[in-house]
């Protein structure tokens, strides 16, 4: 079984009739917690299945670096969607969304410590012994970061996928957010990091709003990131690139442009 290739979208019910349409689609990503673990696929993506598109489950709710050990519920929930849509693997967070029994229902950054490695890499490991396929790791936007980091970012990934034997999700927005928010260099973090470990990249749209650029999936992509992604595949093109939009979507024509325009900007044929 291979992984996702090419441009891809990420699925959501909204715009089922859209993606359905698009005819050089290859692969797609979903949400996991909106699947169910049993019983028929949602229609829309029962049928990309059929015309033989990749669908990757995304998860939002395991909560890998918490320090609690992760909820063997959710995993299983997790690897049940897998084998529903027949993944070739699934994606998730270092990050965490619960402690103390309370759920945050955001994505909340690690402090980049020796500890919350150990941690992390606990729960991936307990992932991994209950998931049918491997699981890719994405790093997320942060407007904050924890004070009195142990490692810098590329040093603190490294690590993390070193440890677990994870493929890497890159979310270039993401870094692009990070780096415009923090003062950094996104092209020296993309020249640390063990690009041969990308399994697929994230790209979506954000907007500055007091002071700081925020990845909000619901605006345009901007052309720093698309410029980014220039970079990344300059360096080594990644297998898949999936645009990720999560609501105040734009018209068809403007939505196809977005694929075409991430398409180009990776070599890649057009999905359109």
């Amino acid at each position: 079984m291979t992984g996702p290739s090419g441009v891809g979208i990420g699925w959501r019910p909204e715009i089922a009739g859209f993606v359905a349409e698009l005819p050089g689609l290859r692969f797609v990503e979903v949400v996991a917690e909106g699947v169910a673990s049993s019983g028929p696929l949602p229609a829309g993506l029962a049928q990309l299945r059929e015309r033989g598109v990749t669908v990757v489950p995304h998860g939002v709710r395991l909560s890998l670096g918490g320090a609690e050990p992760v909820d063997p519920a959710r995993v299983a929930h997790l690897a049940a969607v897998a084998q529903q849509v027949d993944a070739p693997l699934v994606s998730e967070h270092i990050a965490f969304v619960r402690a103390g029994g309370l759920e945050a229902g955001h994505l909340l950054p690690l402090p980049r410590s020796r500890e919350a490695v150990d941690a992390i890499c606990a729960n991936v490991a307990r992932a991994q012994a209950e998931l049918p396929v491997p699981i890719a790791l994405e790093p997320i936007a942060a407007l904050v970061e924890w004070p009195d980091d142990e490692l810098d970012e590329a040093d603190f990934l490294t690590e993390i996928l070193d440890r677990t034997g994870a493929l890497l999700l890159l979310d270039v927005a993401n870094v692009h957010a990070n780096a415009r928010n923090r003062g950094t260099d996104p092209l020296a973090l993309l020249d640390r990091l063990p690009l041969d470990r990308v399994a697929y990249v994230h790209v979506a749209g954000g907007a500055e709003h007091g002071g700081f650029y925020h990845d909000t999936h619901t605006d345009p992509v901007p052309a720093a990131v698309l410029e980014l992604v220039g970079a990344l595949c300059a360096r080594q093109r990644p297998p898949a690139l999936l645009l990720e939009r999560d609501g105040h979507y734009p018209p068809a024509a403007e939505l196809r442009a977005e694929l075409d325009a991430l398409a180009a900007a990776a070599g890649f044929p057009a999905v359109t």
